[in-house]
């Protein structure tokens, strides 16, 4: 398995991440646990800043918080000098939970319920990123209600088919998000929305897709976004203060992986920024960007115990753990693929090849296939790496199972930032009718 951040093996032979041995994470949190490296998360923010700052544009960098939202995650963010992505009315309450500053999240979505939007227009947000015409009337009358003028972005589809999943690429023509501008709605969308007494039309927002590993991509995007601003600008004479070009820079998953470094991604947008909108405006327009997997995905390891298995001679060896698709299910919706490791004996050298099952009662609960270990024994730890986006804010209760605490560990120091779902949390919100809890007789 590929060490990331501050993991090592130490002399024990036992995996440590942030100064802390995972086996005595074990001892004091269980498992399943998601273990989260702080430093290499603010290694990242920093990677970001520190590339905007030298192309010498303005920006903004925006955490994009579905990938894990979390009150401590929302602090850090701020501390780093971030904004802040939300797309429901549940991460936009962690965030404020959190206490971070309004002025800087952004509320995305294609489908904002008026219950969402009037609770962001309360917290008095920075930025709605408008996705369609029906959310372009709704938020213009539930401003006007409440006598409020909003800062808003049009999220538009630039015809870019991102190299990924097809079910994490947003940019092309056939998708659920935003406005494109090849069918014209882009350009009617923009003419509408400059019209409303109470929308503040900022610019643009345009997003290709996830986990990708080259910058043309990136580059077609700027070109055709910076296009459009010409049209808009010579038919309409309106100028793009701010045009947001998204987030899905890809990360190391496993051998094979080839993902930029954080400042090619930039410099290749900026770049295409300085070179495509010469000339548009009279200044270059602000750019935001919205990194999510990138800033998590490889700090975040997931640690479980081994129990059982299953050799089937000839055919595959099953190692079952105590967690699996109700803490990851990536998986089983996108093939992902994993590393991973004993973390209780690191140094030991591969002696079997088995495949990784959880615990659902589900087929389609595997986590890693083929993997090779030392001779594995029931009592073993096993942590898979890269699991710090998608993992945790997509985790569910099937079987109803608990999901996992969270961890932040740095410097030796461990800190418990999400408690283990109890028993109780598990059935808090179920109600029996006071009708079945009459003596009902069948015959």
């Amino acid at each position: 398995m590929y060490l990331h951040g501050t993991s090592k093996i130490n002399a024990l032979g036992h995996l440590e991440i942030g100064g802390c041995d995972t086996v005595e994470l074990k001892k004091e949190y269980g498992t399943p646990l998601y273990i989260v490296d702080e430093h290499l998360i603010r290694q990242r923010a920093r990677e970001y800043m520190d590339a905007f700052k030298a192309s010498g544009l303005t920006f903004q960098v925006a955490y994009a918080s579905k990938a894990f939202s979390v009150k401590a995650m929302c602090t850090l963010v701020e501390q780093e000098g971030l904004s802040l992505d939300v797309v429901s009315d549940g991460e936009l309450y962690t965030a404020m939970q959190a206490g971070f500053p309004a002025e800087r999240i952004h509320f995305h979505g294609n489908n904002k319920t008026p219950d969402e939007i009037e609770m962001a227009l309360d917290a008095k947000i920075g930025c709605f990123v408008v996705d369609n015409f029906t959310e372009i009337h709704l938020l213009q009358a539930m401003a006007a209600e409440k006598n409020q003028t909003v800062k808003i972005l049009l999220r538009i589809t630039p015809g870019v088919e991102a190299h990924t999943h097809e079910y994490i690429s947003t940019g092309q023509t056939d998708s659920k998000f935003g406005f494109d501008i090849g069918n014209g709605s882009a350009f009617e969308a923009i003419e509408l929305a400059s019209k409303q007494s109470h929308l503040q039309l900022l610019g643009v927002h345009s997003h290709i897709g996830s986990q990708i590993f080259e910058v043309e991509g990136f580059q077609m995007a700027v070109e055709r976004v910076a296009g459009f601003a010409r049209e808009v600008k010579e038919k309409l004479g309106l100028t793009f203060q701010v045009v947001n070009l998204g987030g899905g820079f890809g990360i190391r998953y496993v051998e094979g992986d080839t993902p930029l470094e954080v400042s090619q991604y930039v410099k290749a947008i900026t770049d295409g920024v300085k070179n495509h909108f010469a000339g548009i405006g009279e200044e270059l327009p602000e750019i935001w960007v919205e990194p999510g997997r990138s800033l998590v995905g490889e700090a975040g390891t997931t640690l479980y115990t081994v129990g059982t298995s299953k050799d089937i001679p000839g055919v595959r060896k099953y190692v079952a753990v105590d967690g699996g698709m109700s803490d990851n299910p990536r998986p089983a919706l996108y093939e992902s693929q994993y590393e991973a490791m004993l973390a209780n004996r690191a140094n030991e050298p591969a002696a079997e090849t088995v495949s990784i099952a959880g615990k659902a009662c589900e087929s389609g609960d595997m986590l890693i296939w083929d993997l090779a270990l030392p001779k594995v024994e029931t009592g073993d730890l096993l942590a898979v790496a890269c699991t710090g986006a998608y993992n945790y804010s997509m985790a569910s209760n099937y079987n109803r199972i608990r999901r996992p605490a969270v961890v932040f560990v740095q410097d030796g120091q461990s800190d418990l930032v999400v408690r283990r779902e109890s028993h109780e949390d598990i059935v808090r919100n179920d109600l029996i009718p006071a009708r079945m809890n009459k003596q009902t007789v069948t015959s």
